[in-house]
């Protein structure tokens, strides 16, 4: 399972910007988050009742997960999907993204007080080195003046919101069975996205086939498995070399978008794909 799951994780989180990218053309992004998230909480509701387990109690154990998952997926996804909608280029996205790990290794740092090793600072060096290459491409076809600064920071403040969200499972208030406290966290990030929604969004969703299967992936693969499983990883791992499993995530994407769209894969991205993945597996030495 140790060895199983950061390899599971990264191929589930990687098809994220799959779903955004199909979500748009069917629905509103905020009103399906919502919807996608509602649906996760209320799943887990039903899988902690039916199992009988504890919920957390008392007022900071509920505050911090409510806070967590407000931060883990309602003020990440909601902004960043805001940001991309607002012409910020997917690549950037990623590439912003890729970031993650950095943060989570100055946090620990500066405010945790950690001594991260020389091999790990090169790690994710190299990821982020080898993310880079891999997102060259698109990078390339998008002028730096062309990017309005209040979406960039848009952009950059969801990530950070990530990166705390996911240090606060390993606070001693975050514990507790995963089905209740996800039935908790999901609902902070249910609060988070409905304001979204009324604010921003538009009540737009066509039906379709394609979009109930979207959501029916959205709930079921990259929330309950793929956000569960990196709450199960930062737990029980060490905070950066989990993080570190996020610098194969937009190579992952790009392979897949090749496999799926037809996108090109030029030998430019091949490199950045291994440099990528030595770079993780030097972080997480």
């Amino acid at each position: 399972m140790h060895t199983a799951a950061p390899l599971l994780f990264v191929m589930i989180w990687s098809t994220g910007f799959l779903v955004g990218r199909g979500v748009g053309a069917h629905a509103d992004p905020f009103w399906f988050l919502t919807m996608r998230f509602g649906g996760v909480a209320l799943v887990f509701v039903a899988l902690a009742l039916w199992a009988r387990v504890a919920w957390p109690r008392g007022a900071r154990r509920i505050g911090v997960h409510l806070a967590a998952g407000a931060l883990m997926n309602g003020l990440y996804v909601g902004p960043s999907w805001w940001a991309m909608s607002q012409g910020l280029p997917a690549g950037v996205m990623a590439l912003i993204g890729s970031l993650q790990p950095l943060f989570t290794a100055l946090i620990a740092v500066a405010v945790l007080h950690k001594r991260l090793s020389r091999t790990t600072w090169w790690g994710l060096a190299l990821g982020f080195g080898g993310v880079t290459l891999v997102l060259l491409p698109r990078l390339q076809a998008v002028g730096a003046g062309s990017l309005a600064l209040p979406v960039v920071l848009t952009g950059v403040g969801s990530i950070l919101a990530l990166t705390v969200g996911s240090m606060a499972q390993k606070s001693p208030w975050a514990t507790g069975d995963l089905r209740s406290a996800g039935a908790l966290q999901n609902g902070g990030a249910v609060l988070v996205l409905l304001c979204m929604a009324l604010l921003l969004g538009q009540p737009r969703w066509d039906h379709s086939p394609l979009l109930w299967g979207y959501l029916a992936y959205s709930v079921l693969g990259l929330s309950i498995g793929g956000a569960t499983l990196l709450i199960w990883l930062m737990r029980r791992g060490e905070a950066t070399r989990t993080s570190a499993l996020l610098l194969a995530v937009p190579p992952l994407s790009a392979v897949q978008a090749w496999l799926i769209f037809g996108e090109t894969l030029s030998p430019v991205q091949l490199l950045g794909f291994a440099v990528a993945i030595a770079g993780v597996a030097l972080a997480r030495r």
